[in-house]
């Protein structure tokens, strides 16, 4: 019965979502399916889901057309999120989930939320970054790179990381979860991030365009030149990176936890 509702319950969220452009068709379907797991192991799994999905979307709307603009020609995905950026940031959490469901511990509940402060503390330093952050740079050589570049970093996304990391520990204890996980989530969080934009930074796939003589994860430039492979590794996009980050993220807040 409570999976009935979580579908309802996850298929209006995911409706509302749509409508408000966060997420395409695909996105809405995928949403549905997650916020379904959730909250089969627990309103508050379902809650805490919602909660980070609410915060992420409304950072992401926050001056949307002034972060397309800058990131235009970086940038590979932009606006509402599809089936696989869904996944990319929720499959972990919703696997914790069904590994509550089948064999409940608290170890699963820190797996879970680490994954999501990942993905939020991700989300948060990309969006605010981007709009506030000024030219970030290369995680690794500290050189300036444009905005939207994977594995670039900006002292205010880094501020923002860690927020975005606090929220979820926040909001995990107010719904009841275990005070003494706080810290562990906090930490899977931040580490999340920083694996992202390790990863960004070493091994995602980069592109070059011969017109503008410019790094781009677009397979196809904003000038619409067809780009070519320059370096990283060819299957390794933004979403394996968003995976990886999150595993690592809920990875390291289980172990922590107690």
């Amino acid at each position: 019965m409570r999976a009935i509702e979580g579908f309802l319950l996850a298929a209006v969220i995911a409706l509302l979502a749509r409508r408000a452009r966060s997420l395409s068709s695909s996105g809405a379907v995928a949403a549905t399916a997650i916020g379904t797991l959730a909250v089969s192991a627990g309103w508050s799994w379902g809650a805490l889901l919602i909660a980070y999905f609410v915060a992420s979307s409304l950072i992401s709307h926050l001056g949307r057309a002034v972060k397309e603009q800058r990131t235009a020609s970086v940038v590979a995905k932009s606006g509402e999120r599809d089936a696989v950026q869904v996944m990319a940031n929720g499959a972990v959490f919703a696997a914790a989930a069904v590994v509550m469901v089948i064999h409940p511990g608290a170890r699963w509940a820190a797996l879970g939320a680490g994954a999501l402060a990942a993905s939020a503390a991700d989300t948060w330093a990309t969006e605010i970054g981007t709009l506030y952050g000024g030219e970030p740079r290369a995680l690794l050589g500290w050189r300036r790179v444009p905005r939207g570049t994977s594995g670039g970093v900006s002292w205010i996304g880094t501020v923002a990381a860690i927020a975005g990391a606090v929220f979820i520990a926040a909001a995990a204890i107010v719904l009841g979860w275990s005070r003494s996980s706080a810290a562990a989530i906090i930490a899977g969080g931040v580490a999340g991030a920083f694996v992202d934009s390790l990863l960004g930074a070493t091994i995602q796939c980069r592109r070059w365009c011969e017109r503008c003589e410019r790094e781009t994860e677009r397979d196809v430039h904003d000038c619409g030149v067809q780009t070519r492979p320059l370096r990283g590794v060819p299957w390794v996009n933004n979403d394996v990176v968003n995976l990886a980050s999150g595993a690592a993220g809920a990875l390291l807040a289980a172990l922590l936890s107690r």
